[in-house]
């Protein structure tokens, strides 16, 4: 008897902007790239989506504009090819595409740099509230220099130190969500209480970036803390992402490329204690189906011939913070002395995969990029795209994918029509939730009951279970501190105001 094969994660990844990983498109035709700011075009999304069964759409989102391409501070590229220029916030119409589905999740991208965690904590509860359980947070510590202006700074924090910023960041979200309010503290309230007082504490949190004292201003929330995403792929990013993440999403232009990625993540986050299988790791790509390979290609090239190049390059320069403006029209980057070595890098490895003899100049940078930025393309019919999804889950052990779009809806729709039912022919994608009505947690990692965060991880360890006095780690931090933490007394006996609210 064969063995079962795994079934993929599918997200929708989509920004609310005119243009995502497509600068230009938004003058193709069955473009509805300038709908962004209409909430009826993401309920709409919403609904033919979950009624296909992805599992979440998955909004990014930055925080700056493009600006490095012929800078500085220039966004005369970034403008006009609306490259990821202007945007949304897109935490703000989760509550109406949750009112309108039943299952799907929303992955939600927001940065550890530019907010306080008692306010990401509060935000996050609302929403995690107003959809019943089906938010998740994309935790990632932003990389615009133009972000770093537009609040405050000269320059960004360094990127390492974000990362470190980051760790105490999350502990206090998780001492917020997890060790502020006992699990029975409003089921269990008494006689004409809304909650129990003794079951509502102060977190006290004094560390080396926040003193944030508490308690959480909301209740506990369905998934309490919400799913967690994260996207890191240096070497400070894989370590965060192996501590915290449930679900990691990584971009590589071939499935050899991603492995190496992969196989780090679940080695530290075995190190550290967690089941390493125990996190999804979705990866980035493009998919353009059709009914045969031909009519696929064609319309890809239909698609691209509607890109901006120039839009092209100042996503570029926004990704990899390098200006090839500063560079001639026909230079060769794979043999450019004067070209960063990261630019080359990346170069060489586009060129890998192309025909030989291709002159990686600015102009076929541009148009790698055009259409699905620096992500992998899966161009052809349905058999073809699923062969090559198959392929990526074997080559690279990852869990799924997040599809990007060329053109919106159209993209996600010919997913529907053609590939997803090549997928379930396969055994490959779900017929329904794991948990219909559930969580995405549940829905997540296909497991009912758990719509909150595994005992294995570190958020676990906060926990404030229905009974206790105070949560275990206050128990733990009293004693370091001088008091047991459980009686209101220090170690000498005195008394000890209680600090509730």
């Amino acid at each position: 008897m064969a063995p079962e094969k795994k079934q993929f994660i599918l997200n929708a990844f989509v920004m609310q902007a005119p243009g995502h990983l497509n600068p230009g498109l938004f003058k193709y035709p069955n473009d509805k790239g300038r709908s962004y700011n209409d909430v009826k075009h993401w309920m709409s999304l919403a609904q033919k989506l979950e009624k296909a069964k992805f599992h979440a759409m998955f909004f990014a989102d930055v925080l700056g504009g493009y600006d490095v391409y012929n800078g500085p501070a220039n966004l005369d590229a970034t403008i006009p090819a609306a490259s990821q220029f202007p945007i949304n916030d897109p935490l703000y119409s989760v509550p109406a595409m949750a009112a309108v589905t039943e299952s799907i999740g929303f992955g939600v991208t927001a940065s550890t740099t530019y907010e306080s965690p008692y306010a990401m904590a509060r935000k996050f509860s609302t929403v995690d509230h107003l959809s019943n359980g089906r938010v998740a947070w994309n935790i990632v510590t932003s990389y615009l220099d133009s972000a770093a202006r537009n609040f405050g700074l000269d320059t960004q924090i360094e990127h390492d130190k974000r990362y470190e910023i980051a760790h105490e960041y999350l502990d206090v979200t998780y001492k917020l969500w997890e060790g502020s309010w006992r699990d029975d503290a409003v089921t269990n309230a008494p006689k004409d209480s809304y909650a129990d007082s003794r079951g509502v504490r102060q977190i006290n949190h004094k560390g080396e970036h926040f003193n944030v004292p508490g308690p959480h201003i909301c209740e506990p929330s369905r998934q309490r803390t919400p799913f967690l995403f994260q996207a890191g792929t240096s070497s400070a990013g894989r370590k965060f992402a192996a501590t915290h993440a449930e679900a990691i999403f990584l971009n590589g232009h071939t499935a050899e490329l991603v492995r190496p990625s992969v196989d780090s993540i679940r080695a530290q986050a075995k190190e550290f204690g967690r089941d390493p299988q125990s996190i999804k790791i979705v990866a980035g790509l493009l998919v353009v189906v059709g009914e045969t390979d031909e009519k696929a290609k064609e319309k890809y090239e239909l698609l691209a011939s509607y890109g901006d190049r120039e839009g092209a390059l100042a996503l570029f320069g926004g990704w990899s913070g390098y200006d090839l403006g500063r560079y001639g029209d026909d230079e060769d980057f794979r043999f450019l002395d004067t070209a960063p070595p990261a630019v080359r890098s990346m170069v060489n490895h586009w060129a890998s995969s192309s025909p030989q003899g291709t002159k990686w100049n600015k102009k076929t940078i541009a148009e790698h990029l055009i259409i699905g930025g620096n992500g992998a393309k899966i161009i052809g019919s349905a058999k073809t795209c699923a062969d090559e999804l198959e392929r990526w889950m074997e080559v690279a052990d990852v869990d799924g994918f997040n599809l990007s779009y060329a053109s919106i809806p159209e993209t996600f729709d010919d997913i529907i029509e053609f590939l997803i039912p090549e997928l379930r022919r396969r055994g490959l994608f779900h017929e329904d939730y794991a948990v219909p009505g559930g969580t995405l947690r549940e829905n997540y990692l296909g497991a009912k009951g758990r719509s909150r965060l595994d005992e294995t991880h570190p958020g676990a360890k906060y926990f404030w279970k229905a009974g206790e006095d105070v949560p275990a780690y206050a128990r733990v931090e009293a004693k370091v501190n001088g008091s047991d933490g459980a009686n209101g007394h220090d170690t000498n006996g005195k008394s000890k105001k209680r600090r509730l609210e």
